[in-house]
């Protein structure tokens, strides 16, 4: 044999190829169609077309602006209850709704309307055209936004699917994305109407405001396609990295399988995991408070009317119970009573508090920190630091008694905590199949110089 020949030494590494193919086509993903797999530009070469899509990081991008308009939507909508404009547009009309009334028998029609709710009776009898238009425009753009949330949703994920950009198991997680964005519109005016409805000019001393019950419901709905759309798209760019370079967790040199398989990085996941449970719970009771205006009660810390915990009677109290055994005294308090809502959030509040602060310092352990990858470190300090501002921001909240800007950047905060708590446990996720397939055949093509 000629020895400038080179044919020897380039038969391995294909024949190495091969067997990464032959081992995807005998997994999961065999059953998957011919529509999982098709060659992006990941740059594998050999036999890239029978891998499974790799999502690229336009999918992960679109994700997260995605994600920053519910971001947004959120904080307008936050901005739009403390305004108290959310009773402003008494209809829901979701293609006509679109263009505000644009000519002055428009506007005086959309101000009869609104003249009629009880929140104009009780409340705002007085406002002039001018005052409706502000209050009306508030509600308007929440609406708005959450149009344009549907529509830079929806067809981008309609070119994707069709230009076969997603990963295996994306298109069912963003089909159930979309279709709580249709849910949330829906869900947002069965909330409003709570707040339009006549029977509250039959209660004695009651407040024009939307149920607590599902304010809280339509801001959860809000979070979780938040979370859904913020992870999803920060594992997109993560696999992207790790199927061309190898990077996971921010680092070329950190195995992923010998961190996640270490007990105590096991542990402290798990602790994440709950921990971010936590935030979203706290961030949900503090749509009760919104809801029924507790913001506005006891505006002193730590103390509540000069105790720690205020008297069983205000906490408990029985004026809250329906049934005639008093067998809802308890629950009823929990989420309609604004005293033991505040106490409620208040001790959500300080526990998540306490449990980031210990969650940063078992990280800064050198038993952890050595183990912990560096976006996962980066990630929990910047939680650490958002829990601190979060602190001071419901506190100035609650002893200034709820100025706008500051219980805006309060709600804003908590969506901001959250962020920080999701990119951790996406920090510690596993690389998916597709890229660990992508990233096998990468490694094993041939090199060439030139």
């Amino acid at each position: 044999m000629n020895p400038l020949d080179p044919l020897p030494r380039l038969r391995s590494p294909p024949l190495q190829c091969n067997s990464v193919i032959a081992f995807h086509k005998s997994t999961k993903f065999a059953e998957l169609g011919p529509r999982f797999f098709s060659s992006n530009s990941v740059g594998l070469g050999v036999g890239a077309s029978s891998l499974p899509v790799l999502a690229p990081p336009v999918v992960g991008r679109w994700l997260l602006v995605s994600s920053a308009l519910v971001f947004a939507v959120i904080v307008v909508g936050g901005v739009t209850r403390l305004t108290e404009s959310g009773l402003s547009i008494t209809e829901w009309r979701p293609v006509t709704g679109v263009l505000p009334p644009r000519t002055a028998e428009d506007w005086n029609a959309e101000f009869d309307k609104y003249k009629s709710t009880p929140e104009f009776k009780l409340m705002n009898h007085s406002i002039s055209l001018d005052e409706f238009k502000n209050i009306f425009y508030m509600e308007w753009g929440h609406r708005i936004l959450g149009r344009l949330i549907g529509i830079t949703f929806i067809a981008p994920l309609a070119y994707f699917a069709l230009r076969k950009k997603l990963s295996p198991s994306m298109p069912a997680k963003l089909s159930g994305m979309a279709t709580l964005i249709g849910f949330q519109g829906v869900l947002g005016w069965y909330m409003v109407k709570s707040g339009l409805e006549d029977s509250i000019m039959d209660t004695p001393g009651a407040v024009p405001r939307v149920s607590q019950y599902r304010l809280a419901a339509h801001l959860g709905t809000a979070l979780v396609l938040y979370g859904g759309m913020l992870a999803t798209g920060l594992a997109v760019i993560q696999d992207w990295r790790y199927a061309r370079s190898g990077a996971w967790g921010g680092s070329k040199t950190v195995s992923w399988e010998s961190v996640l398989s270490n007990p105590v990085i096991r542990s402290f996941t798990r602790k994440s995991r709950t921990l971010t449970a936590l935030v979203f719970l706290t961030a949900l009771s503090g749509a009760f408070v919104a809801g029924l205006d507790a913001g506005l009660l006891y505006n002193e810390f730590p103390l509540m009317g000069g105790r720690i915990v205020p008297p069983m009677d205000e906490l408990f109290s029985a004026a809250y119970a329906k049934a005639a055994d008093r067998s809802d005294i308890w629950w009823r308090n929990i989420f309609e009573n604004p005293t033991a809502v505040q106490f409620d959030h208040r001790l959500l509040a300080m526990t998540t508090y306490m449990s980031t602060c210990l969650l940063y310092l078992h990280s800064r352990r050198n038993a952890v920190r050595n183990l912990l990858p560096p976006a996962a470190r980066r990630s929990i300090t910047a939680a650490f630091l958002m829990a601190n501002v979060q602190v001071i921001l419901g506190l100035a909240t609650l002893l200034y008694l709820v100025p706008v800007p500051v219980a805006a950047a309060h709600q804003a905060g908590s969506v901001a905590l959250l962020s920080t708590m999701i990119s951790t446990l996406v920090a510690l996720r596993r690389p998916s199949m597709a890229a660990q397939l992508s990233r096998k055949a990468k490694a094993s093509t041939p090199q060439t110089s030139h």
